[in-house]
């Protein structure tokens, strides 16, 4: 999808050069099956019938949703991966060899600038990775189907470095897994969206599918903060930490919150996205800064490299 409308488009609209039929979406009758997929997904990420009816009218699927399913696919390949050469599937994260991985962030290592995002290939278990491909798949596809790979990769990557990064100050002694921090950014700011749209946003069952969202984002949570504080297989470092997941989320009620509003409307004229933005690189100058001096200057003991 284009993103180069003014902010005058929906004004444009209004005043008659476009013309719009007078007739809802959910109206029409005799649309095929790839005809209802993308009226469901308009309904269910915008919540402008005018916003609703161009994506329907202009949308091609091309290009596809490659973003998500590409990152999807590529965390269930490093997972069977890890799974077969470390002979274990479920709580792979317990296993002594398992942070030796190249792709996983350690403190100790934290000069090793690529891991702050390749982390994400990572997951503590099979029970870690099927809640983020869920959720990566039933939130990510559709909202990048509608905003495109560009808008849905920057807030996802966007979250994901914003999360090891507080791990980096907050939780200084820990490693970090998951692409927890990317999928709860996209969570974050499309429940958030639904919530500020409210009354425009027609997707079915909404409370009930909220409601279940912010179920599976707390019982995911709750098992990162659980093993956080279990017993570590390979003291003195402790299991991955837990506080990627709030990074995830500062980053989708913020940048993501302005993405998923302005759909199809030239970012930088949105002057929250700017102040968004110089807030986001204010955290990133900050927590480089913090990972060059404070671990010397607090004379922290970091757990051995792996």
């Amino acid at each position: 999808m284009s993103n180069k409308r003014s902010n005058s488009f929906r004004q444009a609209i209004l005043q008659g050069n476009r013309r719009l039929s007078s007739k809802a979406l959910l109206e029409e009758k005799g649309l095929s099956l790839s005809q209802r997929l993308i009226r469901h997904v308009a309904y269910e990420t915008l919540p402008r019938e005018i916003d609703r009816k161009w994506y329907y009218d202009s949308y091609t699927c091309c290009p596809p949703p490659w973003f998500m399913l590409t990152v999807t696919l590529l965390e269930v390949a490093f997972f069977l991966y890890n799974g077969v050469s470390l002979g274990q599937f479920v709580l792979q994260v317990t296993h002594p060899r398992y942070l030796k991985n190249s792709l996983v962030y350690h403190p100790q290592l934290r000069a090793q600038a690529w891991r702050y995002l390749t982390y994400i290939f990572m997951h503590a278990g099979i029970e870690h990775l099927g809640l983020n491909v869920v959720l990566q798949l039933l939130v990510g596809v559709p909202l990048e189907m509608v905003h495109g790979a560009t808008r849905i990769g920057l807030v996802y990557v966007a979250g994901v470095v914003a999360g090891s990064l507080a791990v980096s100050v907050a939780d200084m002694t820990a490693p970090v897994v998951g692409s927890s921090g990317g999928v709860y950014a996209l969570v974050s700011a499309h429940l958030a969206n639904i919530v500020m749209n409210w009354s425009g946003m027609k997707c079915q069952f909404k409370l009930l599918r909220m409601a279940v969202a912010l179920i599976c984002m707390s019982m995911e949570f709750g098992r990162a903060v659980w093993l956080r504080f279990h017993p570590s297989a390979y003291p003195p470092c402790p299991h991955p930490s837990f506080v990627a997941h709030l990074g995830g989320v500062a980053v989708g009620i913020t940048l993501g919150v302005v993405v998923l509003r302005n759909y199809e409307q030239r970012l930088q004229d949105q002057s929250l996205w700017w102040i968004f933005v110089a807030m986001y690189t204010v955290f990133v100058l900050f927590a480089i800064f913090w990972n060059i001096f404070a671990y010397t200057l607090l004379d922290l003991k970091l757990p051995p490299p792996p």
